[in-house]
């Protein structure tokens, strides 16, 4: 099938911080349309976020690149990601709040179906995305593609209401086996429905075909970014019908 893809910034807003989302779809299909949030890396809302609200679209989502960090804003380098994220670890309180508003954002678009309404997220946005889950909210699902996986102290113990799948390397430095077998422990208390997929011989960053610094643990794998992919489709086809 041919797509008709089309895009649009979506201005929305947490507190008096002013948030610029991508939305793309496929203008042949019949809407509205079940939607799929991207949260972007420590970068920001970048052009591999944005791609892959596109790539969602194709697919026959609503694909909603999201934004963390206020007026699309996006850094310059390791420095400046890690500048633009810290606040974001300190306070999960406020992380969790950021998510929350892009999910009613999207749910308030004319395009979307606001009852199907998954996310997903790369890795700071594979927290967010966990985060998201952990909050209870009302969502059909999320994917954590090498998240972040330490749990948040403000909403310990709360159930998890949406089904969960994190992709993960198993040679992953900043989240080691120990914190994925953690996180399954942690989904099982919160009666998740969850599926873990470990890649071998796979660092972090996977997924993103710039990730080249074997020193800082972040390589890109043609096979695990497929296969994950993959198994993305898979899981949303599920939770999205």
């Amino acid at each position: 099938m041919s797509a008709d893809i089309q895009t649009r910034s979506v201005e929305y807003a947490h507190g008096s911080t002013r948030l610029l989302g991508f939305l793309a779809w496929d203008d042949s299909l019949p809407k509205p349309l079940p939607a799929v949030l991207v949260s972007h890396a420590w970068g920001g809302r970048d052009e591999f976020a944005c791609g892959k609200a596109q790539a969602l679209a194709r697919l026959g989502y609503a694909g909603f690149a999201l934004d963390m960090y206020g007026d699309a804003r996006v850094g310059s380098g390791p420095e400046e990601n890690s500048r633009l994220m810290a606040p974001f670890m300190k306070d999960r309180a406020l992380l969790q709040a950021r998510q929350l508003a892009a999910l009613q954002a999207v749910r308030a678009l004319s395009e979307v179906d606001g009852t199907r309404v998954a996310a997903i997220g790369f890795c700071f946005g594979g927290l967010c995305v966990l985060d998201l889950a952990r909050t209870g909210a009302d969502i059909r699902g999320v994917v954590s593609f090498h998240g972040l996986l330490n749990p948040p102290e403000n909403i310990a113990g709360r159930p998890i209401l949406a089904k969960v799948l994190a992709l993960h390397g198993h040679d992953d430095p900043m989240a080691p086996p120990e914190q994925v077998l953690a996180l399954q422990r942690e989904l099982t208390t919160a009666g998740a429905d969850w599926q873990v997929q470990v890649y071998g011989h796979t660092l972090h960053a996977f997924t993103n075909p710039r990730a080249n610094d074997p020193g800082f643990g972040t390589v890109y794998k043609e096979i695990a970014d497929r296969r994950s992919w993959q198994s993305m489709q898979n899981f949303l086809s599920e939770v999205l019908k």
